[in-house]
C-alpha cells in the first residue's frame, strides 16, 4: 500500500516540480511581493534590504561551503571508497540494499553532512551497481533522507554556532556548550528514534514493480577516488605536487592543532570542525596534487549551492526587514505556552526553512525573535535552539536545496527522489513533534 502511494507521489512530483534554481527565484518573487504588500509606502527599503541581504552571510556561507567541501573531499579518499564498496557487498537482498544505504548515510550525517553527501552517493551507487533489482531513485532518497538527522550530529550548524564564542546572541543566551545541545540526552533520543522509525518506513516503501535500475553516466561527475599519480616529467615541481610527504605533514599540523584546542578546553564549533576535516583529507590523500583534484571535483557538485545561497540570503533579509518573519513568530508566540513553545518553534522553523534553507541563516532570523521569548517564558534556550535546528532538518526533505550535491554525484534530478522524500518528511514531522513535546 505504502509503496503504491510513494509511486504515485513520485509521478506527480516528476510532472510538476521545477528545477531547484527556479524554486529559489519563485520563492524570492513570492516573499518580495508579500514584503511589498506589507510595506506599500517603503518599496525602496524592501528592494535595498533584498540586495544588501545577498551578501549578509558571506562569512557563514564560506564556513558552510568549507564544511561541505572538506567532508566531501575526505569521503573521496581511496580507502573510504574501498570500504564502502565492501559494505555494498552485504546488500544481497533488496530490503538490505535500502536499509544499508540509509544506515550508512545516517552514520555519516552524524559525523559531517559534507562527508555524508559523498558517502551516501557512493554507497547508493555501489549498491545500485550490484543490485539491478533495486529501485535506484529510492536508494538515493534513502541516502539523502538521513539529512534530517544532521541537527543532532557533530556538524549541527546551530548547535556549533551557539557553542562558538562571539556568536551574535551571546549577550542574550551566553555560550551554550554542546553537552546541552548536540550531546543532550533528549537530542540523542530523537536521533535514534528517527533512525528506527525511518528504517521501518523505508522498507514499507519498497516498490514491487516498475524498478528503475542504476544507469552509469557517460561522464561521471564524482569526487576523485583513485590514488594513481598522473603521468608527467619527473621535474622537481612534479615531485613536490605528488609526494605524500607534504600532505601528511601539513595534515598532521592541523590534527595536532585540533588536539591542542580540545585539550585546552575548546568546544566543538564550525571553525574547528572545518580545520579537522581539512587536515584529515590532506593527511589521507596520497598527495597535494590528488587532494587538489578531489577538491576541484567537489566544487563542481556544490556549485548550485554557491549560486543559490545568495538568493536565500536575500529572502532571509526580506523576512527580517519586512516584518514578515516577526509576524510569523509573533503568531506562534501568541498561542504558545511554556509547555508547547518549543513544539511551535519546531513547526515554524520547518516552515521558514522552506523559504530559507540555511540553518545558520534561519538561526540569524529566528534566534533574535524566539530566544528572548523563550527566556521570558522560562523555557531553556538550548532546547529552543535545538527545536529550530530539528525544524531546519525536517523540511530539508521537501526543500531541494541541500539535495543538489548528492544528485550531481549520482546523476539524478530532484524530481526522481522527491516523492519518497515528501512521504518521509511526513513521518519525521509526526515523530519529532511528539518527542519534542515530551522531551523539550
Amino acid at each position: 500500500m505504502l509503496s503504491k502511494i510513494a509511486d504515485r507521489f513520485s509521478k506527480i512530483v516528476q510532472r510538476y516540480l521545477p528545477d531547484a534554481l527556479v524554486i529559489a527565484v519563485l520563492m524570492t518573487v513570492i516573499v518580495l511581493a508579500i514584503a511589498l504588500l506589507m510595506n506599500p509606502t517603503e518599496p525602496g527599503m524592501i528592494f535595498k534590504s533584498w540586495g544588501d541581504g545577498f551578501w549578509a552571510y558571506l562569512a557563514f556561507t564560506m564556513q558552510m561551503v568549507l564544511l561541505l567541501m572538506t567532508g566531501m573531499t575526505l569521503a573521496s579518499v581511496p580507502f573510504i571508497n574501498r570500504g564502502l564498496a565492501k559494505i555494498a557487498h552485504l546488500a544481497n537482498k533488496p530490503w538490505k540494499a535500502y536499509l544499508i544505504t540509509f544506515l550508512v548515510s545516517a552514520s555519516a550525517y552524524y559525523i559531517n553532512w559534507g562527508l555524508a553527501v559523498v558517502v551516501g552517493a557512493i554507497i547508493a551507487r555501489e549498491i545500485g551497481k550490484r543490485n539491478k533489482n533495486t529501485h535506484f531513485p529510492l536508494l538515493v532518497a534513502c541516502a539523502y533522507s538521513a539529512t534530517v538527522l544532521f541537527p543532532g550530529g557533530i556538524s549541527s550548524s546551530i548547535g556549533l554556532t551557539v557553542a562558538t564564542e562571539g556568536h551574535f546572541l551571546e549577550d542574550v543566551m551566553g555560550v551554550i556548550p554542546t553537552s546541552e545541545t548536540i550531546f543532550d540526552p533528549a537530542t540523542i533520543i530523537i536521533f535514534l528514534s528517527l533512525v528506527v522509525t525511518m528504517s521501518i518506513f523505508i522498507i514499507f516503501m519498497i516498490p514491487k514493480e516498475k524498478i528503475i535500475a542504476y544507469q552509469p553516466k557517460e561522464k561521471p561527475n564524482e569526487a576523485s577516488s583513485t590514488s594513481e599519480v598522473p603521468k608527467g616529467p619527473l621535474t622537481p615541481a612534479f615531485k613536490l605536487e605528488h609526494t605524500p610527504i607534504l600532505g601528511m605533514l601539513i595534515g598532521t599540523v592541523g590534527i595536532i592543532y585540533t588536539v591542542i584546542s580540545f585539550t585546552g578546553g575548546r568546544d566543538l564549533d564550525l571553525d574547528i570542525i572545518n580545520i579537522f576535516f581539512l587536515s584529515l583529507g590532506l593527511f589521507f590523500h596520497r598527495s597535494l596534487g590528488q587532494f587538489a583534484r578531489a577538491f576541484t571535483d567537489v566544487a563542481k557538485s556544490i556549485s548550485p549551492i554557491i549560486l543559490q545561497f545568495p538568493f536565500y540570503a536575500g529572502i532571509i533579509a526580506l523576512l527580517g526587514s519586512s516584518g514578515l518573519g516577526q509576524f510569523i513568530v509573533d503568531g506562534m508566540i501568541s498561542v504558545a505556552t511554556p509547555e508547547t513553545f518549543n513544539l511551535f518553534t519546531y513547526w515554524v522553523a520547518g516552515f521558514v526553512n522552506i523559504l530559507a534553507p540555511s540553518g545558520g541563516g534561519q538561526w540569524a532570523l529566528q534566534g533574535p525573535l524566539q530566544i528572548p521569548a523563550a527566556i521570558e517564558l522560562g523555557v531553556d534556550p538550548a532546547k529552543t535552539a535545538m527545536a529550530i535546528a530539528w525544524g531546519d532538518g525536517w523540511t530539508n526533505l521537501i526543500q531541494p536545496f541541500w539535495a543538489l550535491p548528492i544528485l550531481s554525484v549520482v546523476g539524478l534530478h530532484i524530481r526522481d527522489i522527491m516523492g519518497y522524500c515528501i512521504l518521509l518528511s511526513t513521518l519525521v514531522g509526526v515523530v519529532t513533534s511528539i518527542l519534542i513535546f515530551f522531551l523539550y
